[in-house]
């Protein structure tokens, strides 16, 4: 057993077992910890330079929650705790009081966790593995918990609250959207700060996205594995604290940063969502370090296996978070609540969500989480979006999330890619995908922005590496290229990654632009991954989790030069028309059908020729052109108006060969609104419209 330190006694009071956390009400801190299978809790005070001044047990025990008061504490005060409790890992026990703990409530950590065999609650390399007893204290190698003080002066600070149907997301990592940005001083780069430089919030604005969705930004913990290999665990899916924001974005060490950087976002008129990981933690399986939970109460926090040494590992990381336990559950939810009430963010995309909908039987749309965050008035007018899928059983249930939620939609995703790379037989679910996905949504009242399309994300090729790279190139990984999928329906074009070919190029461009205007014209919520607006290249890798490098951070240099302004000036014209016309983000899913009080069908399927398609249209698997219209006066929502009489017409034609498009007749000629193939032919008073090789247009009428 650790040697109690033999230093001052303060003075500690009762105090009480809410809230959950070190509280700071002006007077003193008010320390309390769940844990519904210890015997003992010992708080340990820390002194600036991280030596233990003071150890003192929680004198309470009320409902599963250990909880003292400290009047002589203070805001700033490092701490953690120890846990004693039965160690049986085979009863799935895993207390050991050497082991220093992270406070699952902590607002602030400070410092850095160093590796070594102190951190593990069991011997290294012993013959009985995590059945044996380490007895070393882990605390000079482990990061603190600070009390914070919560007073923060927002001013006028207002979310934008934009509707989901008005919503254009920008996925964002902090370091590399800013780390290589001209305007931000080196000593900011790469922090919170760095999002309140004008000329970087300008141009996040100035693309016409509403809404800014950070990587994770809890605190989480490099893998040591990485680390030995030179690398570090970049995207952040490895949390240890989920009320903490990560230290490494923090420049000026306070969490008043993350505060003020939300203020001047939405001083900008965009919203904040956080990408969050509560499906698993950095402790790992049974052979992982013992950090926090794991100390605490394994048995409670994490969800085990019917010999409950081992867990159960729906994640893929090691473990799973159990949120069929009321302590993890409420945990959980008290982060969100924090992060909502306290840091102004507007909304969280939840990282393999289906495990939070997961109860012992199996995913349940009902379960105790999701009816939790449902009912919640707090998170209930929250943007909320789950990536519907995990490695576990029945992990894959996009469509399947309860009203309320959004989800990323892969299928959007596939098939976009599918179609513009020239596939077979890809033409009617195109149509599906891009009038919001009716199939895997239109239920329950849910509304066409539950479908949050995406053509690349983190995860994966970025835009330019799809159209210039047939196979991933993750050597740097260090993982012999066994990493990142394989099914990245890319292609190149004629050669495999950069190219002087004139022509290459130039198809490569045109893809681009085709895939931007697919995705920020069609139904549903689009989301557009940071740098793709001007061409950023990860050199193929498709997987850069570790990758905390040039590789990664967007090169603004090359941002200022064609052909990547270009691009940037393209999708400004694309998120412009998408505010100019309600009909391309509608309220109301398109039915296709004929309405016989306004005399119209929502949207019409036209061959190139100008008729109606049918289903010899649709099931031509060599098929790669269509018309879609969309008539203006159909209603965008519930309610019946009229009025509208502009009318829209979407070309597309992914073949490798021109296309003539008759255009349907309505009295009078129509306008090119855009155009992928750029600017050849006239642009007004069209009856006709022929279409490049993989080419997008749009069309307007005014009747």
């Amino acid at each position: 057993m650790a040697q109690r330190t033999p230093l001052r006694r303060s003075r500690i009071r009762e105090g009480s077992p809410y809230p959950l956390g070190a509280t700071w009400d002006g007077l003193g801190v008010n320390f309390s910890l769940y844990s519904a299978n210890a015997t003992r809790v010992e708080l340990c005070l820390f002194d600036a330079r991280g030596r233990e001044q003071e150890r003192i047990a929680l004198p309470e025990y009320t409902d599963e929650i250990w909880h003292g008061y400290l009047p002589d504490a203070r805001p700033g005060q490092l701490y953690g705790y120890r846990v004693h409790g039965p160690y049986a890992p085979d009863a799935g026990h895993r207390f050991n009081p050497n082991k220093l703990l992270l406070d699952p409530y902590a607002k602030q950590i400070a410092g850095q966790l160093r590796w070594g065999p102190q951190l593990f609650g069991y011997v290294l390399g012993h013959k009985d593995r995590d059945l044996s007893f380490d007895r070393r204290d882990s605390a000079a190698y482990m990061p603190k918990c600070a009390v914070v003080d919560p007073a923060f002066t927002w001013g006028r600070d207002r979310s934008p609250e934009v509707p989901w149907s008005d919503t254009v997301i920008y996925e964002a990592h902090v370091r590399g959207l800013t780390m290589r940005h001209p305007a931000v001083p080196e000593e900011l780069r790469g922090t919170f700060s760095a999002l309140r430089v004008d000329e970087v919030v300008e141009h996040i604005r100035g693309l016409g996205v509403t809404a800014v969705e950070l990587l994770p930004v809890h605190a989480y913990l490099d893998d040591q594995h990485l680390l030995e290999k030179g690398l570090r665990n970049y995207w952040g899916y490895n949390t240890i604290g989920f009320f903490a924001p990560q230290p490494r974005y923090m420049a000026t060490g306070t969490v008043d940063e993350f505060k003020q950087m939300v203020a001047c976002l939405h001083h900008a008129g965009l919203e904040v969502i956080l990408d969050v990981v509560y499906n698993h933690t950095a402790e790992g399986n049974e052979l992982g370090p013992t950090l926090s939970f794991k100390g605490i109460d394994n048995a409670s926090y994490y969800r085990l296996a019917d010999d409950r040494r081992f867990y159960i590992n729906d994640t893929g990381t090691g473990n799973t978070f159990d949120l069929t336990n009321a302590g993890a559950l409420r945990m959980v939810n008290d982060s969100l609540r924090y992060w909502v009430q306290h840091m102004h963010v507007d909304g969280f995309r939840f990282d393999l969500a289906t495990i939070l909908g997961r109860e012992l039987h199996g995913f349940d749309p009902s379960c105790s989480f999701l009816d939790a965050v449902r009912q919640d008035p707090m998170l209930g007018g929250c943007k909320l979006i789950a990536e519907p899928w995990d490695v576990g059983p029945g992990g894959y249930q996009v469509g399947n999330f309860p009203p309320g939620w959004a989800e990323w939609n892969d299928r959007f995703r596939d098939t976009v890619r599918a179609f513009w790379r020239g596939d077979d037989g890809i033409l009617p679910d195109l149509a599906t995908r891009i009038t919001a996905s009716a199939d895997l949504f239109a239920h329950r009242g849910r509304r066409p922005s539950s479908s949050v399309n995406f053509v690349t994300a983190h995860d994966g090729f970025t835009l330019r590496d799809l159209v210039s790279y047939a196979e991933k190139h993750n050597h740097a990984n260090g993982e012999d290229g066994r990493d990142g999928s394989d099914h990245n329906l890319s292609a190149n074009y004629g050669v495999e990654g950069p190219t002087d070919d004139a022509e290459i190029e130039e198809v490569r461009q045109r893809q681009q632009r085709n895939l931007l205007a697919t995705l920020l014209l069609a139904q549903g919520t689009p989301m557009l991954l940071a740098g793709d607006e001007f061409g950023h290249s990860q050199q193929g890798n498709n997987n850069t989790y570790c990758q905390d490098n040039e590789l990664t951070w967007l090169d603004w240099d090359t941002a200022e030069h064609a052909p990547a302004r270009d691009l940037a000036a393209f999708v400004r014209r694309l998120t412009a028309l998408r505010r100019r016309y309600p009909m391309l983000h509608q309220n109301r899913f398109l039915e296709g059908t004929y309405d016989e009080e306004f005399d119209l069908k929502d949207v019409t399927w036209l061959t190139p020729d100008g008729h109606e398609m049918d289903e010899s249209h649709w099931h031509d698997p060599h098929a790669r052109a269509l018309m879609m219209r969309l008539d203006g006066r159909a209603p965008t929502s519930g309610l019946r108006r009229a009025g509208r009489n502009v009318t829209l017409l979407l070309l597309v034609n992914a073949s490798i060969a021109e296309v003539a498009f008759e255009l349907p007749g309505n009295g009078g000629g129509w306008h090119l609104e855009l155009d992928t193939g750029l600017g050849h032919g006239p642009g007004h008073n069209l009856h006709q419209w022929t279409a490049m090789p993989r080419s997008l247009a749009l069309l307007s009428l005014v009747a």
